[in-house]
């Protein structure tokens, strides 16, 4: 029995890298959207203007207090009815953008008030603009503080990115609920997919430990 559902699972293999290439499509796009769209929210957040304060601190709060499906749901189902019509692919990606972004958002915002803020009130005292300080002055000490946790925002993105199949992209996820149809050993189904998800996240957990352990190196007294 379990050698038979072993060949089926094999013979399903190609379908599997199909839906895999789907989900890094998928994700990566978003990672660059949710990025820019995140580090420059988190830029404006830091500025202190009122106005657009309010209106990220919105934003940031109702995409981190709502469930990513519910998300999903609005941009696929509720849009169209104003006129935005999204194929789910499309759908997907600006969902899981939007998503990251707020995410993001606060991490960036968190490295740049995790500077000193003699750092900021030096570089004005040079007589550098507000975007040259966050340029040349603040934005590089900041890095170090902002890219371990964004890269394990990253390793959460593509793990969420599995939500996008219940509107019809055939990612790994996907692929996996139309194999276990056919050969009922979800135990092994799954088993597969995880180790997909694991086979992509992995490279990025390393490289998150791995920025933490330099970053404690770089930091006084640390080992």
């Amino acid at each position: 029995m379990w050698l038979s559902y072993l060949e089926k699972l094999l013979q399903a293999f190609p379908f599997f890298l199909k839906g895999l290439w789907m989900t890094v499509a998928v994700s990566g796009l978003s990672l660059v959207g949710g990025t820019l769209l995140g580090f420059a929210a988190g830029i404006v957040r830091a500025s202190r203007v009122r106005i657009l304060e309010s209106i990220l601190f919105a934003y940031v709060d109702f995409m981190r207090g709502t469930p990513f499906l519910v998300q999903v749901f609005i941009i696929f189902f509720i849009l169209p009815e104003w006129g935005l019509h999204l194929s789910a692919f499309k759908a997907a990606v600006l969902s899981l953008t939007l998503y990251a972004a707020a995410y993001i958002c606060e991490i960036v915002y968190g490295g740049i008030a995790a500077v000193p803020s003699g750092q900021m009130e030096a570089a004005k005292a040079s007589g550098l603009t507000w975007v040259q300080r966050m340029r040349y002055v603040i934005l590089p000490q900041a890095m170090k503080t902002i890219l371990p946790p964004l890269v394990g925002q990253y390793v959460l993105l593509i793990k969420d990115s599995s939500v996008v199949s219940v509107i019809g992209v055939t990612d790994v996820t996907r692929v996996g609920w139309f194999t276990v149809q056919r050969i009922p050993e979800g135990l092994m189904v799954f088993g597969l997919v995880g180790l997909l998800y694991f086979a992509v996240c992995y490279p990025l957990i390393r490289l998150s430990n791995a920025l933490e352990k330099k970053m404690r190196a770089e930091e006084p007294g640390g080992v």
